[in-house]
């Protein structure tokens, strides 16, 4: 099976090629530049992007696949997908109606795949460099390792979620108010630091010492496993306010960086561990733009280790947003909805799951 699968959920825009669990290639247009004059996204700009940036990313997509064709000739796939949501509802309908109108012209089956449950998937993509093809595939170890508890972490969202096994899980908490990404990017423009702020954070941290200020760890002490860093945010804001002088000094903000982010990743890691010690799980995966931190990569790895649990990370490139995490889970939900001894009957042209 050879599909096509569109992602504009938020400012990547992305289309790749998916064949028989492969990536065959993956595109991503990134607006950063862009919306940075505005200190984070702007929705109306953001959708104006992909209807510019759409068609020549598909197109990129198509021909590092190999699928590059006269255009008088149709397009060789099987099925088409797209983002169907959660994300800024004006990019998501670029993609969206795009990925339904080339499924419809074409009469092939589209697939909506839900934004967060892509990611979730998303640590089980190996590396191109482990395929002795070049591609990437999904699910060595899937079947080893389930069940696990995933921490899913971004600019819009943070959730634990329960993988029971394929296509079969629980979402044990989620984000009460701000998610961890929109707080490192909030506290970065209370520090004056460029958009978006997580990646500077990131690294002037690890200059900083993350013991040199107090902040609050949200939630941290509750049973649920649920998010808040709205307080951390505000705790972050009134400490700048009252020692704005700190600011001025380099080596402070790189203290300021640091306890900021461990105040984050202390949340983030011990509600993780301690979610999969209760659910009794010996498997952890993280993914989302948020798992790209290294601080957190690293803390993650060390309580790992330290409670004898596998860690399963999404490799930084699938972290973002990107259209093959899209296209490998919608191709997994078709194989499992229609098993191959009945597909070709059951798979109509027209067909959407969504």
């Amino acid at each position: 099976m050879t599909l096509l699968a569109l992602e504009t959920s938020c400012d990547e825009t992305s289309a790749a090629v998916v064949r028989d669990g492969k990536i065959l290639a993956n595109i991503v247009s990134s607006q950063i530049k862009l919306h940075a004059e505005y200190g984070g996204v702007v929705p109306e700009l953001a959708a104006r992007e992909h209807l510019k940036n759409l068609l020549p990313v598909a197109r990129a997509a198509l021909h590092a696949a190999g699928l590059a064709i006269p255009a008088d000739q149709p397009l060789p796939i099987d099925a088409v997908a797209a983002t169907q949501g959660p994300g800024l509802g004006i990019a998501l309908l670029v993609g969206f109606k795009a990925a339904q109108a080339v499924a419809f012209a074409l009469n092939k089956p589209f697939v909506g795949i839900h934004h967060h449950e892509a990611h979730l998937y998303s640590p089980w993509i190996a590396s191109r460099s482990a395929a002795a093809d070049g591609t990437s595939s999904l699910y060595a170890d899937f079947a080893a390792f389930q069940p696990n508890v995933s921490l899913i972490v971004s600019g819009g969202h943070t959730l634990l979620v329960l993988v029971e096994s394929e296509l079969k899980h629980r979402v044990l908490g989620g984000t009460m108010d701000d998610a961890a990404g929109e707080c490192f990017d909030k506290t970065g423009k209370l520090m004056g630091l460029a958009y978006p702020a997580g990646p500077i954070i990131d690294q002037l941290a690890e200059a900083g010492n993350p013991n040199a200020f107090s902040f609050p760890r949200p939630l941290l002490h509750e049973a649920h496993d649920d998010f808040s860093f709205s307080g951390l945010k505000t705790s972050v804001r009134y400490f700048i306010r009252d020692h704005a002088a700190l600011l001025q000094d380099r080596s402070s903000v790189c203290d300021l960086c640091a306890s900021v982010q461990a105040a984050i990743i202390e949340v983030l890691v011990k509600k993780t561990l301690r979610a999969a010690q209760r659910e009794g799980v010996r498997c952890v995966t993280a993914s989302g733009g948020v798992t790209c931190n290294r601080a957190l990569r690293a803390a993650l790895e060390k309580a790992c280790r330290k409670s004898g649990v596998t860690l399963r990370l999404a490799e930084k490139s699938l972290c973002t947003d990107n259209a093959a995490m899209i296209g490998i889970l919608a191709e997994r939900k078709l194989l499992a909805r229609f098993p191959e001894s009945s597909r070709d009957e059951e798979i109509k042209p027209g067909w959407a799951l969504t």
